[in-house]
């Protein structure tokens, strides 16, 4: 990405806005001068830095192997202290100075079964809040068990380029490792949207896509060129990401208003079917403290179907 570029996107995105360690207070964006507070309006942190993540949870219906298949999506919406440097949740941020970094961590959890077999996914984003110092999702990581085997997608930012890495079962695939220019990731979508006060910059961008999209459809992972688009309606925004040289279209529905939920979503790959997720339920929970046998009634609120 050459320079001119990567100021282009910093500004798209600077003005649209386990236990876990997640902080009750706003933190404040870190630079190497000087603490300035991130400038986020009071309703997001008190939403965000309340204590609480936000679980939601959708039906699935999954194109896979040429049928589509009956699922469920659970999204876990968190933010946490980060450390630029290890990539890691700090378990002592007081003491990591300028390497802490608040960030809206997705675990974005996918199960579905396929014939006899089931699969079972979880991809987690790390996408800082202060967006106008760190442009870019920090870190991203895929991993997907079926009967067959398992496999491992990982990509860390490093100045200007993610180090890629991936372990797969699959002879074809193998282990691998490789660079790849920095820019916005197909995963961080989410993170950007609840973010940035529900928007995403319209136009043409470069866009790494989706690792599951990689992995299913036997994909070297790369930037891309994609455009985005926008519709209206009174109480939705709906956001169309078309690649423009692969066979790929990704469609978000958002909440109009705070928080800005993730209402559904559709991805079709060129297949002649469609995956499509429809929000059920959702709520705000410490989950990480609710592990006795007691709180599976909550599951019961979030009508999570898949144990």
């Amino acid at each position: 990405m050459n320079t001119k570029t990567a100021l282009l996107y910093l500004v798209l995105f600077s003005f649209i806005g386990c236990q876990s360690g997640q902080t009750k207070t706003a933190p404040q964006a870190t630079t190497k001068k000087e603490n300035t507070p991130i400038p986020k309006s009071e309703q997001f942190n008190q939403y965000w830095y309340s204590g609480k993540a936000e679980l939601s949870s959708y039906t699935l219906k999954q194109a896979r192997y040429g049928e589509i298949r009956d699922g469920e999506v659970v999204l876990v919406f968190v933010t946490e202290p980060f450390s630029v440097s290890k990539q890691v949740k700090l378990d002592n941020p007081q003491k990591a100075g300028t390497d802490n970094v608040s960030v809206m961590k997705l675990n974005h959890v996918r199960k579905f079964n396929t014939g006899i077999y089931d699969y079972s996914i979880v991809t987690s984003t790390f996408t800082p809040i202060d967006t106008q110092n760190h442009p870019f999702t920090l870190k991203a990581s895929t991993s997907i068990q079926e009967w067959c085997g398992h496999t491992f997608t990982q990509l860390n930012l490093a100045d200007d380029k993610y180090n890629f890495k991936q372990f797969s079962y699959f002879e074809a695939d193998g282990d691998e490792e490789k660079t790849i220019n920095a820019t916005f990731l197909e995963e961080a979508l989410f993170t950007k949207i609840r973010i940035a006060k529900g928007q995403l910059p319209e136009g043409e961008i470069n866009l790494i896509p989706s690792t599951i999209y990689s992995r299913f459809n036997y994909k070297k992972m790369d930037v891309e060129k994609a455009e985005i688009s926008k519709t209206t309606s009174e109480k939705t925004l709906t956001y169309k990401i078309k690649y423009l040289n692969i066979n790929r279209t990704l469609t978000i529905d958002v909440e109009k208003e705070f928080p800005y939920k993730i209402l559904g979503f559709t991805e079709f790959d060129g297949t002649g079917l469609t995956t499509t997720a429809k929000l059920k339920a959702s709520s705000n929970e410490p989950y990480w403290q609710q592990k006795k046998l007691s709180d599976q009634d909550k599951r019961k609120a979030l009508k999570l179907k898949y144990e």
